[in-house]
């Protein structure tokens, strides 16, 4: 489990791949902090630490996370957020992230407000998934706010602090981010589909 708030940002040093998996090897502040087999958020997708060294860390990503997510965009050189698992005595400063991406959205307005930003973001309203107003949703593994929210798109303001100390300030129209909808919300649309 995780809080979508994001500890710091890393930077993607390798990308490579090994039949239909791919190894992204990171640099980050909190690298070296790792272990072999802890769960750390990558863009909100859950991954599992396969490999700690130096300032350095190293994740898996299979067919089906990729194809879900936009890890699949990540070369050499992005930044990624990061954020390492709650823990259970701590406090929960952003919602419940599973660090499971339900799909993709795309960037269709980034708009800068004069010391805040706004997004909007598309998606694909078939597969069921909802926002609601003032409610939660996660981005690129980041926990925000729902400003404003139709059938298929919701857009959400950015703090300077965020916008500085995530890669939103590198998301623009046109590019992909990660999406994951408040597990609560998820539960609540699926029996009401019943």
């Amino acid at each position: 489990m995780f809080t979508g708030i994001i500890e710091t940002l890393g930077q993607v040093l390798t990308r490579e791949a090994e039949g239909t998996n791919v190894h992204f090897t990171i640099q980050s502040a909190i690298s070296k902090e790792l272990k072999i087999d802890q769960s750390v958020a990558h863009n909100g997708v859950c991954l599992t630490v396969v490999k700690v060294e130096n300032d350095t860390h190293t994740v898996t990503a299979i067919a089906e996370t990729l194809e879900k997510s936009n890890l699949d965009n990540l070369v050499a050189g992005r930044k990624i957020n990061l954020e390492r698992c709650m823990q259970m005595n701590g406090r929960l400063d952003g919602h419940i992230v599973q660090g499971h991406v339900d799909q993709t959205a795309v960037c269709v307005k980034r708009e800068e407000l004069d010391g805040s930003w706004e997004y909007r973001f598309k998606y694909d309203a078939t597969a069921g998934n909802v926002t609601v107003e003032k409610g939660s949703a996660c981005v690129n593994g980041i926990s925000l706010t729902v400003v404003h929210s139709a059938a298929d798109e919701f857009s959400v303001f950015i703090i300077p602090y965020t916008f500085e100390h995530t890669n939103l300030h590198a998301v623009n129209v046109g590019d992909n981010v990660n999406l994951e909808f408040d597990i609560i919300g998820k539960y609540v649309a699926r029996l009401i589909n019943r």
